[in-house]
Parts: structure tokens; sequence; C-alpha cells
């Protein structure tokens, strides 16, 4: 059985240090580095079906964005915002000593991404986007910090997980015992033993603060940095798709990188990955 190594690397924000945990993959000393990041309210764990199959080919390391999972929450939540966690990620690559790196971003993920990707001598050489582009929705923004802001509980851990469920559809068709492993990965018990979700409720205060004004401005400079990324990249779609409209994604398609567009099928916001059909669609991409 493949097993990951568990990391954790130190980084800075404004307001003082943090720990940054990860999964790592494969060969230790293997010079070939796939880093997977994911959405804003998940975690490394994510990518373990993933990263199986492609640590035979690559260091494939899997981070817990800060705040969420096995890592340590920010003193001052105003920074859960995506130049700090590019930042973070420029101090992992650090460790891993990683000159250039493939990248693969889910949502929040693909923004980190962007945001690295768009960098002067940026090492990402492949980026891939899961359903995430430069156009962003303020009531969409609103609704994401509403929903990650309430401070939900359970007695067990079967109504927890039935919840993850309900609130995860527009994953696509899973069966009972990957929703499970969905659930499992972002639930924990409190000192009270009620189930809750692993993340800093924390992370929805810079939600709360959007304007449609600095939503412009905002969607203004993700185009500018998605415009002067020159890696190849490829854009997966959710056929189903709220959050990364169909014109967005042809846009996509003309401009900056152009990039590749494939959409599967009976899903929405966002495929998961944990299935060999989705997983190979990365493959082909990463190691053509």
């Amino acid at each position: 059985m493949i097993a990951p190594r568990l990391k954790t690397v130190q980084c800075l924000s404004p307001a003082g240090l943090h720990e940054m945990a990860y999964k790592e993959w494969g060969d230790p000393a293997n010079p070939k580095v796939l880093v997977c990041v994911h959405g804003v309210t998940r975690v490394a764990d994510d990518f373990d079906n993933m990263a199986r199959e492609l640590c035979r080919d690559y260091r494939v390391v899997c981070p817990d964005v800060v705040g969420r999972g096995r890592s340590s929450w920010l003193r001052d939540p105003q920074y859960y915002q995506v130049p700090q966690y590019v930042s973070d990620m420029v101090t992992l690559l650090a460790r891993l000593e990683a000159d250039t790196v493939h990248w693969f971003g889910t949502s929040m993920g693909g923004l980190i991404g962007i945001g690295l990707a768009s960098l002067k001598d940026s090492p990402v050489r492949k980026l891939v986007l899961n359903d995430i582009g430069p156009a962003l929705n303020p009531a969409a923004l609103a609704r994401i910090g509403d929903y990650i802001g309430q401070p939900v509980h359970f007695s067990t851990f079967e109504e927890a997980a039935q919840y993850i469920r309900e609130i995860s559809l527009t994953f696509g068709p899973h069966s009972d015992e990957e929703w499970r492993k969905l659930a499992a990965d972002v639930l924990r018990q409190d000192e009270h033993g009620q189930w809750i979700r692993h993340y800093d409720l924390g992370l929805a205060v810079p939600f709360k603060s959007v304007t449609p004004e600095s939503t412009r401005q905002a969607e203004a400079m993700l185009w500018m940095a998605y415009d002067a990324i020159t890696c190849p990249t490829l854009l997966v779609r959710g056929e189903q798709s709220d959050l990364l409209t169909r014109e967005t994604a042809q846009a996509m398609g003309a401009r900056g990188p152009k990039a590749t567009l494939v959409e599967l099928p009976g899903v929405g916001h966002a495929p998961t990955f944990m299935h060999a059909d989705q997983i190979a669609v990365v493959k082909k991409f990463l190691l053509e």
C-alpha cells in the first residue's frame, strides 16, 4: 500500500508565523514535483486517489492551505486571501527544493495557481485549473462567505456526513464509500464530542468585506494575471458548473495561455478527481 509522508513547513504572514501541513507521496528525491491544492473548504486528502496514481511519475505534494485540516490558523483572519496563500506556496517550494513544478488546483487552489504561474520567473511549467477562472460572481462570493462562517455541529458522524453530502451534491455521482471519505476528510470532533468542520470559521472574514466594486477590481487583476501565464494550461470544467460558466471557459481558451478545455459530463462544481476516468485526463496532459 502506497502511503504518504505527513510534514509541515513554517510560513509567515503579516500577523506572525504559522505552520502549513502537507502530504508528500512518491520518491522524495524525484525532481519532478506535482503540487495539488484543494478548494476553499476542502483538504489535502481530496487528492489521495490521484496522488497514488501519479506518485510513480512525480513527487506529489498536497498541502492543507492555512486555516484548514492539519495546518494552523492565521492570527489575523483578514489574511485568508490568495496573496497570502501564494506566499505560503513559495515557502513550500523552497522547502521542497523544487526549481520547477506542475500544478493542479481545484477552485481556490486554481486561483492560487493562477497567482503563482503569472509571476515573472514562475516555477510553474504546466498548470491544471479545475473548474475555476478569473470571472467572479459577487452573489456567489457572498453566499460562500455566509456558508463557510456558519458554526454547524452534529451529535453523530452519520449526521455530519449526511450534511457534507447534501452540500456537495454538485461534485457529481459517488459511491456511499466515496461520500463517506469526502465527509471524513473535512470533519473532526471538538472538545465536547460534537462533529464540526475542520477549518477556522475566520475564513469567512474576507468574504464579508466584498463589495461589487472590490469584486470588479479583483476580477480585473485575475484576468491580468491569467493573461500573463505562458505555460501550457488545461482547464477542466464540470459541465453543470455555475461557478465557471462556459462563456468564461471559452474566453480562457482564446486569451492568455489559451487553455485547452475539457468538460466533464454529469458534474457541477467541482470535479473531485477521485475516479480513474477523470484522473486519466490530467495524467495525459501532464505526462504527454
